[in-house]
């Protein structure tokens, strides 16, 4: 397997584990964009928004629910951003779906 996210999950690449459950994973971003920058990876392989699949909307909720939850534990009570870049056009740098909980700052707009 060469998907960088995937190794992360089964542990063979180390990373900062932030939250996991059956579902997914969370780990510290090592490139942080914000004081609170976290990346939620679903354990199963899905190489981006673009190739989900109806059988997929229980993950995606809780991954949704995830970002929330790492959100409550790191006190990010005045706001926090959940972003999704998907292919290329979007900024979507690694083919594995990914959330990045971003936080601890004001957050501008437009993002990009």
């Amino acid at each position: 397997m060469s998907c960088i996210f995937c190794k992360i999950v089964e542990g063979s690449i180390p990373s900062i584990a932030v939250y996991q459950n059956e579902c997914c994973y969370a780990f510290a971003d090592l490139n942080p964009k914000a004081p609170v920058h976290v990346l939620i990876v679903p354990r199963k392989h899905i190489g981006s928004l673009g190739e989900v699949e109806v059988g997929d909307t229980a993950l995606l909720g809780q991954l949704l629910w995830a970002a929330a939850e790492i959100a409550r534990s790191k006190q990010l009570e005045n706001g926090y951003r959940v972003v999704i870049n998907s292919g290329p056009d979007g900024g979507q740098t690694v083919d594995h779906l990914h959330l990045h909980l971003l936080g601890g700052r004001s957050m501008t707009w437009p993002p990009g």
